[in-house]
């Protein structure tokens, strides 16, 4: 497997984090779950969704995108199913199966799903296929085009350059934090913003601001090793605030509760989400007021479009990439923070928002997918 083989070079430089919870298909033997939509008026298209070892009750990305495939299910009418992944080992078993089930459009959820995707569709030309956080990729990790499969992106380092300004503005200590799952690109590229929005707050006011946990020159730095260790969040996050970070973004999806439990046990310690706003996911309750703010991909929207232009027969393989610009990609509000955030401090972040949105203020990553 290409991509696991390329993050297996890339983990060198690691160690690390994740946990979730939510509402998703009941499930059936071998992982899979099925749901049937399609009521009076209806259509006989079937959309199906696989999504990756989280599950899609992961309070993140799994359970963003069955939220877009269930909107499609409502509002547009359509069949659905589902195969909820518990193991990165099911991923090709859980494609055929959608495959196998006749379904128009197989959704995959997250980077990991790359070569099982690909595989599928280029195997069956006659369906179409969308992949959740990922391009396609040859052997030698050169682009490949597929004309039945749509790469659905986000340029997360827009968002998450406003989240490092804001911590580094929100901070005590002036010390940050970051940790990612495993080092693909759509964890790597909220790394690569957070740290620059950092370094651009220090600029700005001349402060001295520390970001552990991630080297964006070198491309490398704390990892869990997977998506699913919350344990590992939990213990990685104490260490960086016994080495007095004050401001955490863990960036491995539900392995971020087990910051949340950690920085619940340090006063003055604060959380960023990722994906999505993590303030309102009933599994962060008991934790909610620790969260700072969330830098959020509106996976549910582009799911949600991406069916319905398939169903209406304007089905592309042009990838679909969410900027601040289009609305793909945001900050989430303050919620409990608001009023503890100094204003000229959110001020500031909402005038870089309209300059990145303009195209003054350009934030690069080498993960981030160029766009016109």
């Amino acid at each position: 497997m290409k991509r696991m083989t390329r993050v297996a070079g890339l983990a060198a430089a690691a160690a690390l984090v994740l946990a979730a919870c939510g509402s998703a298909p009941e499930e059936n033997d071998g992982g899979t779950a099925t749901a049937g939509g399609g009521g009076e008026g209806g259509t006989d298209y079937t959309a199906c969704m696989v999504s990756d070892e989280g599950g899609f009750d992961d309070a993140s990305f799994n359970q963003s995108g069955f939220e877009g495939l269930t909107q499609a299910e409502s509002e547009l009418g359509i069949q659905v199913r589902t195969a909820e992944s518990t193991d990165p080992g099911q991923y090709t078993a859980n494609v055929d199966s959608m495959v196998q089930e006749g379904c128009d459009l197989i959704i995959g959820v997250g980077f990991a799903l790359e070569d099982a995707i690909q595989a599928a569709a280029e195997a069956n030309t006659d369906l179409s296929f969308a992949l959740v956080d990922s391009a396609f990729s040859a052997p030698d990790f050169s682009p490949v085009t597929l004309d039945n499969a749509k790469p659905l992106l986000f340029n997360t380092q827009e968002a998450a350059y406003l989240a490092g300004y804001l911590a580094a503005g929100q901070s005590q200590s002036k010390t940050l934090a970051t940790y990612g799952g495993m080092p693909f690109p759509s964890v790597t590229i909220f790394m690569d913003g957070f740290a620059d929005g950092a370094a651009r707050y220090a600029e700005d006011t001349g402060t001295a601001v520390t970001v552990l946990g991630w080297d964006k020159a070198a491309q490398n730095g704390s990892m869990t090793g997977n998506f699913s260790d919350t344990e590992a969040g939990r213990t990685t996050t104490e260490q960086f605030i016994a080495s007095g970070a004050d401001v955490i973004l863990p960036v491995a999806g539900p392995v971020g509760a087990g910051s949340l439990n950690a920085a619940s046990q340090n006063e003055g310690v604060s959380v960023i989400w990722v994906d999505s706003d993590g303030y309102l996911q009933p599994s962060n309750e008991q934790y909610k007021s620790l969260i700072l703010t969330s830098v959020m991909k509106q996976i549910g929207t582009a799911v949600f479009d991406t069916i319905a232009a398939a169903v209406d027969g304007d089905f592309s393989a042009d990838p679909y990439v969410g900027t601040l610009e289009n609305g793909g990609v945001d900050l989430a509000p303050l919620h409990d923070f608001e009023g503890k955030v100094d204003a000229e401090l959110v001020a500031t972040v909402d005038q870089l928002r309209e300059q990145i949105i303009s195209g003054e203020l350009v934030v690069e990553s080498p993960s981030a997918t160029p766009v016109e």
